[in-house]
């Protein structure tokens, strides 16, 4: 009888690891690679203010070793488990690392450090599609990667671009709840759904948790995209309440929660592929009310912007890839502030993990703008800049 009892109980604890099936991946990129760049931002991020003027001279060229030429360096860990008909309970961990000193823990918020800065979701997935909480990214920097030529890249594309609007309206340099749109967003629940002959949408509502402000620092967003025969097509609409409205001064400082709608972002984009040909195009406005009418005339900087992006890539091989593309920016309230960046780079995969790419941009920032051509290394506002990065990236 022990015998049989204990076969019964081996099949039910087998069948129970069966029905329960669950996994824990470790991974990781470490990108690494010499940057060159001819100006550079005595100040990082929001402008400064000298004597009641803004002033972010020129420091100089700037030759370093640098993290993240495509995207960070990133340490994380997901997993799954199996609910049975369908269902998976799921988690992610990720944080980004600078590979050139070592340091972890970069900030996630303006006054604190995290771990795990980017990602800290755990969630559900089924036939309904998946719903995620926690810090993540936000559905809109997902939407630029699938319809720009160059990925949204940290070296330019359309995300060094939107950065743009955001330094240009006050950001203070973390990468929370920015001024116009977010790249990623704290306290979020988004819901991706399943695909409907291509048609699929994301949704996100991040509550704030201001007492006695419902809708203080919440933020919300839809996404509409479309994905089949070659082609990616999204729309976004984004909306931020109290979004880190910091005025011009060093260091900002932020202002009560009002629960006042300061932080709008659309976006329509589409990349188009055939017979490695890629082609894209996008169209965005961002507005940030509450920094319209912050500074005198002659330095105003309205936070209110136009982006128009182009972009045209051939893959001459599954190893060996060539992009380019134009990223254009203009302050609706003063004509003075224009940009123009334009970007090419190749890439070629040594092995399915490890790549080695090479990239040069030049940008033309007249007035106040300050569109930087590699995510972290600020230029100087309204100065022409070149830049030129190789580099080496490995994922495990």
């Amino acid at each position: 009888m022990k015998l049989k009892f204990g076969s019964v109980a081996a099949l039910a604890l087998f069948a129970s690891a069966a029905h329960a099936q669950s996994s824990v991946t470790l991974y990781g990129v470490v990108d690494s690679g010499l940057l060159y760049q001819s100006t550079s931002a005595q100040h990082a991020f929001a402008p400064k203010t000298v004597g009641g003027k803004l002033f972010n001279g020129n420091a100089g060229s700037i030759f370093a070793l640098k993290d993240g030429g495509i995207y960070s360096s990133i340490f994380g860990m997901k997993g799954t488990e199996d609910l049975g008909g369908g269902y998976a309970a799921n988690f992610k961990l990720q944080g980004s690392f600078n590979s050139s000193t070592g340091q972890t823990g970069l900030n996630s918020s303006a006054t604190a450090s995290a771990m795990f800065n980017q990602v800290t979701t755990v969630g559900v997935s089924g036939p309904f599609g998946k719903i995620d909480f926690g810090r993540q990214f936000a559905p809109m920097a997902y939407a630029m990667a699938e319809t720009d030529v160059r990925n949204a890249q940290y070296f330019g594309s359309t995300l060094t671009a939107w950065l743009t609007m955001n330094t240009m309206s006050g950001w203070a340099g973390n990468n929370t709840n920015a001024q116009i749109g977010a790249l990623y967003d704290d306290n979020a629940i988004v819901y991706n759904s399943p695909s409907f002959y291509g048609l699929s949408t994301a949704l996100e509502y991040a509550p704030g948790g201001v007492a006695g402000q419902l809708q203080g620092g919440t933020r919300e967003s839809a996404i509409l995209k479309y994905s089949g025969f070659g082609l990616n097509a999204d729309a976004v609409y984004y909306n931020g309440h109290d979004a880190n409205p910091y005025g011009y001064t060093n260091p900002p400082t932020a202002t009560p929660a009002t629960g006042l709608n300061n932080n709008r972002f659309v976006y329509f984009g589409a990349k188009y592929t055939w017979h490695g040909f890629s082609v894209s195009g996008s169209f965005a406005n961002g507005r940030n009310p509450a920094n319209t009418n912050g500074v005198p005339k002659s330095l105003t900087v309205s936070g209110d912007f136009d982006m128009w992006t182009g972009g045209l890539g051939y893959r001459f091989s599954p190893a060996f890839d060539v992009t380019s593309g134009v990223y254009y920016l203009k302050d609706n309230r003063n004509n003075a502030n224009q940009s123009t960046a334009y970007v090419i780079g190749a890439d070629y995969s040594l092995t399915r993990r490890t790549q080695v790419y090479a990239q040069a941009g030049y940008v033309s920032n007249r007035g106040q703008m300050n569109q930087e051509l590699i995510y972290g290394t600020p230029v100087a506002p309204g100065r022409n800049t070149t830049a030129v990065n190789v580099g080496l990236r490995h994922t495990f």
